[in-house]
C-alpha cells in the first residue's frame, strides 16, 4: 500500500499511541498526482479508483490506469492551449467525473486549481476572476452556469480561455473533445516548471457566512494532510469504496473524494445528482456496497426519517459526520436504525480534520472528539489564557513548533485578513467549544453566534440541539434578537417536520420542552415558523442573515 511511503507507522492500539507516534514523511518536490496516482496506475492500473453513477441511470468505473491516462490527456490539451505552472484555473463541474481529469491535470501542470460550485450567480463569478486573476474556467453544460460566465467576461479581464465538457458552443472549447484527441503521454515537468512543495496547488474560496468570500491557499503537501482525514478518521479501508456526500466545489469534497482515499487506497463514490431525494441515496449505498460513509448532519436528519430497515446496509461498517455539530437526537436515532455509531469530527477549510473521535475512541454523542496528531490545540478565553475544563472558549491552534500538515498558508492576497485570525504563531478558529473532564471539545457556535443574556452565554448549538429532539422539529436555527431589558434574547427559527402546521399552541410545546431537556434559561422566547433556512450555496445555515432580517425589522 503506497500510505506506507508517508507514514513511519500505520497501525495504533490506542488514542495515545496515535497522538504521539503519528508522523507524515513529506518527500522533497510532492506532487500527488505523480506520486501517488500514476504510482498507483503502474504498479496496480486495474484497481479502482471512482465508482461513479447519476440520478439518471448512467454509472461508470474508472480504474487507475484510467485516471492516469484521462488527466494526462487533459493536462497535454491544456498545455496545448497555453495553461502553464502558476496559472488559476476554475473549475464548475458539479459532480461530474471530468473534475477529476481536469483536477490532476492541474496538478501535473503545478496549475492552481480552484474548485467552484454551479450555485455562483453572475456577480460571485466576477468576484472570484478578479480575486484570482482566472485564465480559464472548465465549466458544465448547465445553461445557467453558461450564462453567468458568459455575462462575466466583460468584466473579466484575466479570464482568456472558456472549456465546455461535452458540447460544442460559439467562443468556447469542448474540454471532452480536445481531451479525447490529446497524446495519453505527459511528460513530467522539470527544472522552473516543475512544482515545489511551497507551490500554490489550491485555492478554496470560503462560502462566506459573513462578509465576502476569503481565498485559502493550500500548497502541494495538502494531500498529505489528509491522511488523517481519510485512513483514521473516515477510516476507509484498502480495496473499500467510501461515500462523502459533497459537490466538487467544496473543500469537503477534497476532504472525501479524492487525497486521502487515494492515499489509503480506497475506491472512492460519486453520486451525480440534481435534487436530494434520502431514498435515492440509500438505494446507491445498497447497490454499490458502500464500506464507509461521510455527509453533514443535514443528510443524516432526511435519512432517519427513512424506513432503513428496507435496504441492506451489510457492507456499510463506518459512518463520520462534519460541516456542523451533529445533534445527539441525529445520533441515536441513526444508532437505532443501524447499528452504527456516527463519529463526529472537526475543521475548516483552512486545514484538515482538527479534532475528531477516531477508531479507538468512545465516541460521546455531541461531541467532535479529541485533538488530531500534530495539531495542538487549545480553547482560549479573551485574554488568550487556556480555559479549565468546563468553560467555553476560543479554538485555537498553536503553529509556532510546527505548522500540522495540510494547513492553509494564509488568504491568498491578503496579509491583513491573515494577520487578523494567525499571529504570534496562534490561529484563532472563530469557533467556540468547551472541554470536558476526559478531554473530549464540544462544539458551542461560531463566536459571532453565542448569546449574551441577562449575564449568560448561551450557545446556540445546545439549544438546537434540544428542539431537534422533538418530532416536531426538521431543521432549526437559534440567534439572537436586541433586548432591552435583557441585551439579546433567544430566537428558534424553526422548519416543522412533514404532518406538524405552525401554532401559538407548538410554539408553546417546544418553548416547554427546551425548558426540560436543558436549563430553563436558554429556552426560546421568540419562535418564528419557515419552510426554510437560509444557507450559503455550500448548505451552511446563515444564521447571520437571520440577525440582519430581525434587526431591520
Amino acid at each position: 500500500m503506497i500510505l506506507k511511503k508517508y507514514l513511519n507507522k500505520t497501525e495504533f492500539s490506542s488514542y495515545q499511541e496515535f497522538k504521539a507516534d503519528f508522523k507524515i514523511n513529506i518527500p522533497e518536490n510532492f506532487n500527488f498526482a505523480y506520486d501517488v496516482v500514476d504510482e498507483i496506475a503502474v504498479s496496480n492500473p486495474d484497481k479502482t479508483a471512482m465508482v461513479w453513477c447519476d440520478d439518471k441511470g448512467n454509472e461508470a468505473i474508472f480504474t487507475f490506469g484510467q485516471m492516469k491516462s484521462y488527466s494526462d490527456k487533459a493536462a497535454n490539451f491544456f498545455k496545448s492551449k497555453g495553461i502553464r505552472k502558476g496559472d488559476p484555473v476554475m473549475l464548475i463541474l458539479k459532480r461530474h467525473f471530468e473534475f477529476w481529469f481536469c483536477t490532476l491535470a492541474l496538478n501535473k501542470i503545478g496549475a492552481i486549481t480552484i474548485p467552484a460550485t454551479h450555485l455562483l450567480s453572475t456577480k460571485d463569478i466576477v468576484y472570484r476572476n478578479n480575486a484570482a486573476d482566472i485564465k480559464m474556467i472548465v465549466c458544465v453544460p448547465d445553461p445557467e452556469v453558461i450564462q453567468h460566465i458568459e455575462e462575466s467576461e466583460s468584466k473579466s479581464p484575466t479570464l482568456k480561455l472558456k472549456m465546455l465538457v461535452g458540447e460544442d458552443r460559439q467562443g468556447w472549447l469542448n474540454f471532452t473533445k480536445g481531451m479525447d484527441n490529446s497524446s495519453e503521454n505527459f511528460v513530467r515537468p522539470v527544472s522552473d516548471q516543475a512544482t515545489a512543495n511551497t507551490d500554490i496547488m489550491l485555492l478554496y474560496f470560503t462560502s462566506g457566512t459573513t462578509g465576502m468570500p476569503k481565498m485559502v491557499n493550500h500548497d502541494f503537501i495538502y494531500p498529505l494532510g489528509h491522511i488523517l482525514t481519510a485512513k483514521y478518521w473516515q477510516n476507509v479501508q484498502n480495496d473499500g469504496l467510501h461515500f462523502t456526500v459533497a459537490d466538487t466545489g467544496w473543500a469537503k469534497s477534497a476532504w472525501g473524494k479524492l487525497y486521502g482515499q487515494w492515499l489509503s487506497g480506497c475506491a472512492v463514490m460519486t453520486y451525480d445528482y440534481d435534487k436530494f431525494v434520502p431514498k435515492n441515496l440509500m438505494e446507491v449505498i445498497e447497490k454499490y456496497k458502500v464500506t464507509s460513509f461521510c455527509a453533514p448532519p443535514t443528510i443524516y436528519r432526511f435519512l432517519i426519517k427513512e424506513d432503513l430497515t428496507k435496504f441492506d446496509l451489510s457492507h456499510l461498517k463506518y459512518c463520520v459526520v462534519a460541516g456542523e455539530p451533529l445533534n445527539p437526537e441525529v445520533f441515536k436515532q441513526f444508532y437505532d436504525h443501524t447499528g452504527i455509531r456516527l463519529m463526529e469530527g472537526y475543521g475548516q477549510t483552512e486545514c484538515t480534520v482538527a479534532v475528531a473521535t477516531y477508531p479507538w475512541m468512545k465516541p460521546k454523542a455531541g461531541s467532535m472528539g479529541m485533538p488530531s496528531p500534530g495539531y495542538n490545540i487549545e480553547i482560549v478565553d479573551e485574554d488568550g489564557n487556556q480555559c479549565e475544563a468546563g468553560n467555553e472558549g476560543e479554538i485555537v491552534i498553536h503553529t509556532s513548533s510546527s505548522k500540522p500538515v495540510g494547513m492553509f498558508n494564509g488568504y491568498y492576497r491578503d496579509d491583513h485578513l491573515t494577520a487578523s485570525v494567525w499571529t504570534n504563531d496562534v490561529y484563532r478558529t472563530g469557533d467556540m467549544a468547551w472541554c470536558d473532564e476526559d478531554g473530549y471539545f464540544w462544539f458551542v457556535g461560531r463566536a459571532d453566534d453565542v448569546i449574551k443574556s441577562s449575564g449568560y452565554r448561551i450557545g446556540p448549538f445546545e439549544v438546537e440541539s434540544a428542539l431537534m429532539e422533538h418530532p416536531a422539529v426538521l431543521e432549526c436555527a437559534i440567534t439572537a434578537v436586541p433586548d432591552p431589558d435583557r441585551g439579546q434574547i433567544v430566537k428558534a427559527t424553526i422548519v416543522p417536520s412533514k404532518n406538524y402546521h405552525p401554532s401559538e399552541e407548538l410554539a408553546k410545546e417546544l418553548q416547554e420542552h427546551v425548558k426540560k431537556v436543558t436549563a430553563p434559561y436558554k429556552y426560546p422566547r421568540l419562535v418564528e415558523f419557515v419552510t426554510e433556512l437560509p444557507k450559503t450555496i455550500s448548505g451552511k445555515i446563515r444564521r447571520v442573515q437571520i440577525r440582519e432580517v430581525d434587526k431591520e425589522e
